[in-house]
């Protein structure tokens, strides 16, 4: 499981989107566009893109908390260049 991508956006919403991120979970599955956000309270999590109303992926407890923490690493990463 990888960052393929992440690019840092800024969202005048609620809460603030810090970056949009693509995965490649394995040799078979990548997923683009996910959204890092921050909560108000500073929590950050990771947000699937939406078709509609509706949710194109939802995680398991443990696979959000990997993703979420490699989705902070590379927007950290890109935030020092």
């Amino acid at each position: 499981m990888k960052v393929l991508y992440c690019h840092k956006v800024r969202d005048p919403k609620e809460q603030e989107c810090l970056a949009s991120v693509d995965f490649e979970l394995n040799e078979h599955l990548r997923l683009y566009g996910l959204r890092l956000l921050r909560k108000p309270d500073g929590a950050m999590f990771l947000y699937a893109p939406q078709a509609g109303h509706r949710r194109t992926a939802t995680f398991s407890a443990p696979m959000a908390k990997r993703l979420t923490a490699l989705a902070i690493e590379a927007y950290e990463a890109a935030n020092d260049r």
